[in-house]
């Protein structure tokens, strides 16, 4: 039988593209992978972000192969973070990101125990990054 290796990417709706791209970009550091452009203008902007690719959709971008009602600040999305909870919480103070809850007690998706901090990107999106607790994975 056939099975989910992973989600590839996940697209959201942006109310200015450019802005969104440079919100990720100054947190996370991104690379733009693929654009679709029209007339000139970039209508969706692939960004890999770590392991992941996140999908920007201009709204109102004309674009058919979207979600049936794509919306601005619709998106709850979870990035795995590689480092540990306090790097977490020292880069977003640095980038003045306001932390609606956090770090709190959450499990992987490979169910590993970890900690979570939530927050909104520039388009209320809510972002969450989840740091695997290392010492209990590890099993120290």
């Amino acid at each position: 039988m056939s099975r989910i290796l992973a989600i590839d990417h996940v697209a959201i709706t942006v109310a200015d593209l450019a802005a969104s791209s440079a919100f990720y970009d100054d947190l996370f550091g991104i690379e733009v992978v693929a654009e679709h452009v029209i007339d000139g203008q970039v209508l969706v902007r692939q960004l890999a972000i770590g392991g992941a690719v996140l999908s920007i959709h201009q709204k109102g971008n004309g674009v058919y192969l979207v979600a049936q009602r794509p919306t601005v600040g619709a998106a709850d999305i979870c990035l795995h973070w590689n480092g540990s909870v306090s790097d977490m919480l020292d880069l977003l103070k640095e980038k003045n990101i306001d932390i609606l809850e956090g770090p709190v007690a959450r499990m992987t998706a490979d169910r590993q125990p970890s900690q979570s901090v939530f927050f909104r990107d520039i388009d209320g999106n809510l972002l969450e990054l989840m740091a695997a607790d290392k010492d209990r994975t590890s099993g120290r």
